[in-house]
C-alpha cells in the first residue's frame, strides 16, 4: 500500500522540488559557485604542493611558494565559511517560501485539511518535514560541488599520468552503484520515518486538545500509552535509516582504500621509472584521496534523501484540490440565500441530502434539528466554508463558487459556537478580517454583542492582550459576535454562537440581532426554543433533510419538534413566547 501510495506521490514531489529550487535559484547559484570555488581551491593546493617539496629537495627557493600555499589554505577557509552562511540562508529561506505556501493551501482547504491529515500531522508537516524539504537547495548545492572534488581529481591523475586516472576509473563503477543504491534506499526509510512521526504529532495534539477530559477520567497513562504506541515502529525505521548509511559507508570504505592502493602502487612504479617526481607522488596521493571521498557525498545525499521524503510529505498536502473561485460580483441585494438540492458527504456518509432552502432576504431563519443532523455542515456549505458535493447555493441569484474571493468574503460574516480569537489585543481581535475594521467600528460591535462592558473591566480596555484577558466560553462568544458585526456583509451566519450566553445575555442579544434589518439576512443554528422562537421562520433539519419549514409556534404542534429540544430549559419554560404558552397548555 505505501510503495502504491509513494509512487502516486512522487510526481507531486518532484514538481515541489523544482519550484523550491527556483524560487531560490539565484542563492542557491551563488552558493554553487562559492562550494565550486573552494573545491577548486582544495584542488590546487596538492599540486602547489607537489611543486613546493619537488624544488625544496632540489634545493631551489621555495618561500614564494610556501607562501602561495599558505594563501591557498586562507582562502579556502574563507570559501567555507562564505559557503556556510549562504547554506544557511538558502535553507532558511526556503523553508520559510513552503511554510508560506503550505499554511495558505491548509487555509484554502479549510476544514478538509484537518479532516483528511490530522491536526497534528498538519503541524508536523509544517514544522518538521518544512525544516528538512528547505534544506535541500542548499544540499544540491553542495553536492554538486562535492561532485567536482572526485571529477577534479580524475582530472588531475590523468594529467600527471594516464595510468593514475586509468586505475581510479576501473573503480568508479562501483562507487557510482553504490552512492545509487543508498540514495534510492535511504529515501525510503525517511519517509517511513517521517510518517510515523506524523502519526505521534497527531495522537499527541488530540490529547491536548481533550487533556480536561483525560486528566478527569484519570487516563493519563493510557493515553500515554496510546500516544507513544507508535515508538517501536519509528525505532525500526530508525534504525533502518541508520543501517543504510552505515552498510553505505562501510562498503564505501571497503572499495576506497583499495583504489588509493591501487593508485599509490602505479605511483610508486612510475617513480622508480623516473616518469614521476617524489612532488608528483605526493600531489598523486591527494588527488586519489579526493577522487574517492565519497564520504561528503554520502552525506549530502542523506540530506537530499531526507529532504525528498519531506517534499513528497508536502506535496501530499498540496496536491488536494482547494476551491476555485470565480472573477464575479454581487448584485445590490440585501441577502437572499438559496440551498438547491444541496448534498453533502463526510466519511462515505451522506450528512445533507437535497436539501432546498430559501431564506428572504432581510429575514431571519432559524435551523433546528437533532445532533448529527447536518446544521453546522450547512451553515459551513451557507457561507462556503466548505463546497457540496452535489447542488448549488445561490446569494442574490449568483452561486457562490462564481464570486471573486473577497466579494464573497466581504458579503457573510460568521459567528461560531467556539470562535479562534485572533489577534494581539482585544481590539485586534475584533478588528481581525479581511480588513481591519476601525476603531470606532469596533467599540460600537462590541456594543451591539455586549461585550463592552467586561471589555472595559480588563486592566487595559480594548489594549489588552487576548491571551492575557480573562473570560469565559459566553465572554469568547460575545467577542466573536462582535467581530462578525464589525465586518457587516449581507448574510450574516450563527453556527451555535449563543449556546454558551446566560439566559438574559442571550435575550438581549438577541433582540439587537433579530431587529428589523432590510439589509442583511441571518441565519441562526440554533439549540435553544427561545431562539428559534424570535426567528421570523425555522427549518427543522431531520437526518439530513428538510423535514418542514415554517413558524416556530406552527412547527411546535410536532411532538417530535418540541423532542428536539428535550433538555433544554427554554423549551419547556417558553420564557415570554406563544409558542412556550402553548407548549404548556
Amino acid at each position: 500500500m505505501n510503495s502504491r501510495h509513494d509512487s502516486a506521490a512522487s510526481a507531486p514531489g518532484r514538481t515541489l522540488s523544482r519550484a523550491v529550487l527556483r524560487q531560490g535559484g539565484a542563492r542557491c547559484a551563488a552558493l554553487c559557485a562559492v562550494s565550486t570555488a573552494a573545491t577548486a581551491a582544495g584542488l590546487l593546493l596538492p599540486a602547489l604542493l607537489g611543486h613546493t617539496l619537488d624544488l625544496l629537495l632540489a634545493g631551489a627557493p621555495v618561500a614564494r611558494w610556501v607562501g602561495g600555499c599558505a594563501g591557498v589554505v586562507l582562502l579556502l577557509a574563507l570559501l567555507d565559511g562564505c559557503a556556510s552562511v549562504l547554506g544557511g540562508v538558502c535553507d532558511a529561506q526556503a523553508t520559510a517560501w513552503l511554510r508560506g505556501r503550505l499554511t495558505g493551501h491548509v487555509l484554502a482547504l479549510g476544514p478538509r485539511a484537518e479532516a483528511r491529515f490530522g491536526a497534528g500531522d498538519l503541524v508536523a508537516r509544517l514544522i518538521g518535514n518544512a525544516a528538512q524539504a528547505g534544506t535541500a537547495p542548499g544540499a544540491l548545492a553542495a553536492l554538486l560541488a562535492a561532485l567536482a572534488g572526485p571529477v577534479g581529481g580524475v582530472v588531475a591523475l590523468g594529467l600527471i599520468d594516464p595510468w593514475l586516472a586509468a586505475v581510479l576509473l576501473a573503480g568508479a563503477p562501483v562507487l557510482a552503484l553504490l552512492l545509487r543504491a543508498f540514495a534510492r534506499d535511504t529515501s525510503a526509510c525517511v519517509a517511513d520515518y517521517q510518517r510515523v512521526q506524523g502519526r505521534i504529532a497527531g495522537a499527541l495534539a488530540e490529547a491536548v486538545g481533550g487533556f480536561r477530559t483525560i486528566r478527569a477520567a484519570g487516563a493519563e497513562d493510557r493515553e500515554t500509552a496510546r500516544i507513544l504506541a507508535p515508538l517501536p515502529e519509528l525505532s525500526r525505521a530508525g534504525h533502518r535509516m541508520w543501517r543504510v548509511q552505515g552498510r553505505a559507508a562501510a562498503r564505501a570504505v571497503t572499495v576506497a582504500p583499495l583504489l588509493n592502493l591501487g593508485v599509490l602502487a602505479v605511483a610508486g612504479l612510475l617513480l622508480a621509472r623516473h616518469r614521476l617526481s617524489v612532488g608528483e607522488v605526493l600531489a598523486a596521493s591527494r588527488y586519489a584521496v579526493l577522487a574517492t571521498g565519497v564520504g561528503v557525498l554520502v552525506g549530502q545525499l542523506a540530506v537530499l534523501g531526507r529532504a525528498r521524503a519531506a517534499t513528497g510529505r508536502l506535496a501530499e498536502v498540496l496536491a488536494e484540490p482547494a476551491p476555485g473561485h470565480g472573477t464575479g460580483g454581487l448584485p445590490p441585494g440585501n441577502g437572499r440565500l438559496e440551498l438547491r438540492a444541496v448534498g453533502a458527504l463526510r466519511g462515505g456518509r451522506t450528512v445533507l441530502d437535497a436539501v432546498d432552502l430559501t431564506v428572504p432576504g432581510g429575514t431571519t431563519l432559524a435551523v433546528v434539528g437533532r445532533s448529527g443532523a447536518g446544521k453546522s455542515l450547512l451553515a459551513q456549505i451557507a457561507g462556503r466554508l466548505a463546497d457540496p458535493d452535489a447542488g448549488e447555493v445561490l446569494l442574490d441569484g449568483v452561486r457562490l463558487r462564481d464570486l471573486a474571493h473577497g466579494e464573497l468574503r466581504d458579503a457573510v460574516a460568521y459567528a461560531f459556537e467556539r470562535p479562534a480569537l485572533p489577534g494581539t489585543t482585544i481590539e485586534d481581535t475584533i478588528a481581525f478580517g479581511r480588513t481591519a475594521a476601525t476603531p470606532d467600528a469596533v467599540r460600537a460591535a462590541a456594543r451591539r454583542a455586549h461585550a463592552d462592558d467586561f471589555v472595559r473591566r480588563l486592566p487595559d480596555g480594548y489594549a489588552t492582550r487576548t491571551a492575557d484577558a480573562p473570560r469565559s466560553g459566553g465572554e469568547s462568544q460575545r467577542l466573536g459576535l462582535a467581530r462578525a458585526f464589525a465586518h457587516g456583509g449581507r448574510l450574516l451566519i450563527l453556527d451555535d454562537a449563543l449556546s454558551s450566553l446566560d439566559t438574559v445575555t442571550e435575550h438581549r442579544i438577541t433582540e439587537t440581532l433579530l431587529a428589523a434589518d432590510a439589509g442583511r439576512t441571518r441565519l441562526l443554528i440554533a439549540h435553544r426554543a427561545t431562539t428559534a422562537a424570535r426567528a421570523d421562520r425555522v427549518a427543522w433539519l431531520d437526518a439530513g433533510r428538510v423535514r418542514a419549514v415554517g413558524t416556530h409556534r406552527e412547527l411546535w404542534r410536532e411532538a417530535e419538534y418540541r423532542a428536539v429540544f428535550a433538555g433544554d430549559a427554554a423549551a419547556d419554560a417558553g420564557v415570554g413566547d406563544e409558542a412556550g404558552t402553548e407548549a404548556r397548555s
